[in-house]
């Protein structure tokens, strides 16, 4: 049996036979096998060259695939490899044969999103670039966008889970990659709006929604959603908290520094009797 191959096609395209690699040397060949592996199932000549050269005609198309085939029956040659275990190929017919194990980046992309729970960071180290990103092969356009949105997904509920499991930076990194593909990805905004207030940056929290509901009403004509909005007021809740506790740590700080039963500075009283409380509760918290 013909040892499995491994394809990868999400961003360059890359073809391995277990720890070897076949180099593919031109647009050509790379095309034929990405159109082969994405429909793995043997097909009519005039069929697959339709896919790759969709505006050529006649013979012009049908010597184009014979020198890809060509070219890509070399490639299996320099490493060793016979093309015909792999590929059904006669005069009328091409594609994989049906003991062929494939290997392909673009299904073990799909398969993680698609478990329950979803495994996106497994996802996002399989996504290299956007598929066969180097050949901008039309006949792929619908896919391609369907797998880019896929991966913005993936960017998605990778950002969320990092910022509940504390990972802020990490979460950060994958909401900015996200909002640099689509700026009006809300749930990105939201995780940055979460992010600015953990740090205890109110000025960023307020610039971050600001930022969200003006881009909204100017491309949409709609206002955040009720949940953004809620992490919008938690996050401020959280940089008041944050400053409350800090100014308590400070207080605290004076006083001991002073020695005992010494306020030098007068802070506990000029405080409001609410404000001593609440603060008081602030140092406890931090011995």
């Amino acid at each position: 049996m013909a040892a499995p191959l491994l394809i990868g096609l999400l961003g360059r395209v890359e073809l391995r036979v277990g720890d070897r690699e076949v180099r593919l040397p031109s647009r050509g060949p790379q095309s034929l096998l990405a159109v082969l592996a994405l429909k793995p199932r043997v097909r009519t000549r005039e069929a697959v060259a339709s896919e790759i050269w969709p505006d050529g005609e006649g013979s012009g198309v049908s010597a184009s695939l014979r020198q890809a085939l060509w070219l890509l029956r070399s490639a299996f040659n320099g490493t060793g490899l016979d093309l015909d275990e792999y590929l059904d190929i006669d005069a009328e017919v091409v594609g994989f044969r049906p003991s062929v194990q494939l290997d392909l980046d673009v299904a073990r992309f799909e398969r993680l999103l698609e478990m329950r729970p979803a495994r996106p960071e497994e996802a996002l180290a399989i996504y290299r670039g956007d598929l066969t990103e180097c050949l901008a092969l039309e006949c792929f356009a619908l896919e391609r966008e369907r797998l880019c949105d896929a991966y913005e997904d993936a960017l998605a509920l990778a950002a969320e889970a990092r910022m509940i499991a504390g990972d802020v930076d990490g979460a950060r990194s994958a909401a900015l990659r996200l909002l640099s593909r689509d700026p009006l990805r809300e749930e990105a905004h939201a995780v940055l709006i979460s992010a600015h207030g953990q740090a205890g940056s109110r000025s960023q929290v307020v610039r971050q929604y600001r930022r969200l509901a003006e881009m909204l009403e100017r491309e949409l004509g709609v206002e955040p959603l009720p949940e953004t909005v809620a992490v919008f007021r938690a996050s401020i809740a959280a940089t008041v908290e944050r400053s409350r506790a800090r100014s308590a740590s400070s207080a605290f700080v004076h006083r001991s520094s002073a020695g005992p039963g010494r306020d030098p500075v007068g802070i506990v009283r000029r405080m409001p009797v609410a404000s001593v409380s609440e603060r008081g509760i602030g140092v406890a918290s931090t011995g």
